[in-house]
């Protein structure tokens, strides 16, 4: 039997593996610069809940 051709990857494979790990690393960087605009910016003063959203249907009405 050939154990070669089963150990080895072919061209596409590897161009495939790296466009990959390329579009992993890109995606990471994204959201680490997300997270660090959210620290940074200022908090979120809206008031949460359920209380907020009936007080805000009943303003609309």
């Amino acid at each position: 039997m050939n154990s070669n051709k089963t150990t080895q990857v072919s061209p596409t494979k590897d161009d495939r593996k790296a466009r990959l790990a390329q579009e992993l690393r890109a995606n990471l960087q994204k959201r680490k610069a997300q997270a660090r605009s959210r620290r940074t910016g200022e908090e979120d003063a809206r008031p949460e809940g359920i209380a907020a959203a009936q007080t805000h249907d009943e303003e609309t009405s």
